[in-house]
């Protein structure tokens, strides 16, 4: 299952995921044993690979002729692509999309082999040793598409709240694959209304995009959390021979901005009630399946919850259409998670996060969930070099996506030097977990200073992470640190410290789920997995569940 409505009606699709693919690692000893394995997957969950880390072999065949493409959702972490024993593609990155186009392939056969790498290494600066698992393998869905001579690369809509009502734009892509001029128009439609027609020109093998102005729209309905109303967006490509090519993306008309101390959806002062959450289960990896997330997402919603930061990487595009199909708030970040400012010189750091960035907005864009931008959690802000990184990736997202308002999670107490960039402060914060130090305290000490000693004064303020530890089934009358009577004690003072801070616009706890984290990380992370959630790994309720709960579901949406 790639997406939770079909995004194309003319462009012949076929899901090569869903399925088994022929697995075998490769190792300094020669080639392993081929068994079947499935995709979407993760090689740590098969019964021999357990712990393995290096490179492996997915392969199968398919059927196609002409000009196609490969779209891969996701490949952990870093991708080479054969076709037909022949290298047509290389990726870099678990979480972000990518394609293959390849033109004037031979009727009939062809063997696809994907070539995965989940290793450590000086040409990896954003997968390292960390506090989650980096795992191994095709971890999303993979798609193969017949194309004709044009196809259209990828839609974004914005839509924009006048004083009149509802108003929209949409930009087009279009990719000329002959080497000829390519004449013709695109269609679009919103729900069952049109949209726009746009004249297209292009001349040969030339990728270009096309914009409509900002047109109304009168018939449209906001999407909220209490009414997430979507609709579907057409695009269809015509040349002189007749519709060439479609696709299909789903929209909601919602607006997000920042005015003062506050965060606005629809012209209403937003409260966040949030968790952090990392794409990873003891069955499946990081590869959950549809009703893994969905079940999640059951979960949360019970909880009172009304946001999802997806730590710390892009997610799933399955997971993203749930949250907006149920008014899910998502914070969306980059992946980048604790890293120095030595790991922020490593050569590679700059483009691969500039990469990913472009991947994750790109394909993105019109989740109406997605409410924030998030980028290097927890890096050097604190850093004149890193100042000059946050610096560029804040000015690469504004570039893509001028609307929605940006952040970053910072731990560096009183020391960040990056508040002046994003729209959002947000801050990671742990009192009665590694600071034994009164929450009240704590926060107001931060509070106080970002208001009259940073550059992050009169901005929005978030809590984007704060938590404490327990082990499932873990109690004990003495209420010690990992107890789950412990996790209830801290939890219930940080979240009535948080909701009677005055000028703080919510929180995202963290986290929703016990997890597994990188072997390197055992010594202070007991049974080798972050301890902090709600939940633990199988999604068993700890004793702060119903705290959490309770928390929750007494306050609204809004303040």
């Amino acid at each position: 299952m790639i997406r939770t409505f079909e995004t194309h009606k003319i462009r012949k699709t076929a899901e090569l995921s869903s399925a088994l693919w022929n697995f075998h690692t490769i190792g300094t000893q020669g080639e392993e044993a081929v068994i079947q394995a499935p995709v979407p997957g993760c090689w740590e969950n098969y019964p021999d690979t357990v712990s393995y880390r290096g490179q492996a072999s997915y392969s199968r065949e398919f059927e196609a002729k002409g000009n196609i493409r490969l779209e891969f959702k996701g490949v952990s972490h870093t991708a080479s692509v054969l076709v037909d024993g022949k290298p047509v593609g290389s990726h870099y990155n678990a979480y972000t999309p990518f394609d293959v186009v390849l033109k004037d392939i031979r009727p009939g056969i062809h063997q696809l082999e994907v070539i995965a790498d989940n290793s450590f290494g000086p040409d990896s600066a954003l997968h390292v040793p960390n506090d989650y698992q980096s795992y191994g393998g095709i971890s999303r869905g993979v798609v193969l598409e017949e194309l004709g001579e044009a196809y259209l690369s990828w839609i974004h809509f914005t839509p924009f709240l006048r004083k009149d009502g509802w108003y929209g734009k949409a930009e087009i892509c279009v990719r000329n694959l002959s080497s000829g001029r390519l004449d013709g128009s695109v269609e679009v439609e919103i729900g069952k209304n049109s949209f726009a027609v746009l004249p297209i020109v292009l001349e040969g093998e030339e990728e270009k995009s096309f914009s409509t102005e900002e047109l109304p729209c009168p018939w449209a309905e906001c999407w909220s959390p209490e009414s997430p109303v979507l609709y579907l967006i057409t695009a269809v490509l015509r040349t002189a021979d007749g519709a060439a090519d479609d696709i299909i993306d789903r929209v909601g008309f919602r607006e997000i901005r920042t005015e003062g101390k506050d965060i606005l959806l629809n012209g209403r002062k937003l409260r966040i009630k949030g968790f952090c959450r990392h794409e990873d289960h003891p069955q499946f990896g990081c590869a959950l399946p549809f009703s893994a997330m969905q079940h999640d997402l059951m979960l949360i919603k019970d909880l009172g919850a009304n946001s999802i930061r997806t730590v710390h990487y892009p997610n799933d595009e399955l997971f993203l259409d749930l949250c907006d199909e149920q008014g899910i708030l998502v914070w969306e970040e980059n992946h980048a998670r604790g890293l120095s400012e030595e790991n922020m010189r490593n050569p590679h750091f700059k483009q691969q996060c500039g990469d990913c960035i472009r991947e994750m907005i790109t394909a993105h864009y019109n989740h109406p969930s997605i409410y924030i931008w998030g980028i290097l959690n927890e890096c050097a802000s604190d850093t004149e070099y890193g100042r000059e990184c946050y610096s560029e990736q804040y000015e690469l997202i504004k570039s893509l996506d001028p609307y929605r308002p940006r952040s970053s999670a910072s731990c560096r107490f009183k020391t960040d030097i990056c508040l002046g960039y994003p729209e959002v402060v947000s801050y990671n914060i742990y009192p009665k977990w590694y600071h034994d130090i009164p929450v009240e305290d704590y926060l107001d000490e931060l509070y106080q200073w970002i208001q009259n000693e940073s550059e992050g004064t009169g901005k929005p303020f978030l809590i984007t992470e704060i938590g404490a530890g327990a082990i499932y089934g873990y109690r004990t009358p003495a209420h010690v640190k990992w107890s789950e009577e412990y996790q209830v004690q801290a939890l219930k003072e940080q979240l009535q410290a948080v909701f009677s801070r005055e000028g703080c616009s919510g929180v995202y706890i963290w986290q929703f789920c016990d997890v597994r984290v990188c072997d390197s990380w055992f010594g202070s992370r007991p049974r080798t997995m972050n301890n902090k959630g709600i939940v633990d790994e199988y999604r068993r309720p700890k004793l702060a569940y119903e705290v959490v709960k309770d928390s929750y579901r007494s306050l609204g949406n809004y303040f």
